[in-house]
């Protein structure tokens, strides 16, 4: 966004422009199935608190470090809810205009936290390690360490990655 730095753009732009990197960050921390959620939370929070935002703010990190807390919190009530005794029917497959790969997902989703969400940080929304061991807690070499670690997985549990990395 070309916006000088001491006039804040619209909370609609900030939206538009980062709405895609803060429900891939989320997908990728709690699932496809509790996303939307952690998404409108995320918007939810940031509305609320964008007032008070300093113009110089790195926004982009500024969102990711609220859809992290956002998404903790959707773990945690979903861990809460009851699960059904029956399984419900088998619900119609939905083509996805951004052809998002379920696969990846479910493999992203299966590395540990720490190294998902460094992952999810760094390689979907483009964060530096620095503000990933902020939102993270640990020092910049943890978070380079965790995301370096949850690819080296990725690379070993969802084929398709290394394959793609080998063609370029």
């Amino acid at each position: 966004m070309n916006v000088p730095r001491h006039v804040k753009p619209p909370f609609e732009a900030i939206v538009a422009c980062h709405g895609a990197t803060v429900l891939r960050v989320v997908r990728a921390v709690v699932g496809h199935a509790d996303a939307d959620d952690a998404w409108s939370d995320t918007f939810l929070a940031a509305l609320k608190a964008y007032p008070q935002l300093p113009g110089d703010a790195n926004v982009e990190a500024w969102l990711v470090t609220i859809a992290h807390r956002k998404a903790i919190d959707v773990a945690r009530a979903t861990s809460r809810r009851a699960v059904p005794l029956a399984d419900p029917p088998d619900s119609p497959a939905r083509e996805r205009a951004d052809s998002h790969d379920l696969d990846l997902d479910a493999a992203v989703g299966a590395l540990p936290p720490k190294q998902r969400q460094a992952v999810a940080y760094r390689y979907l929304a483009g964060l530096p390690y620095a503000d990933i061991a902020a939102i993270l807690g640990g020092s910049v070499a943890a978070a380079r360490r965790a995301a370096a670690d949850g690819i080296a997985t990725l690379r070993r549990t969802y084929p398709r990655l290394d394959t793609a990395r080998n063609h370029e």
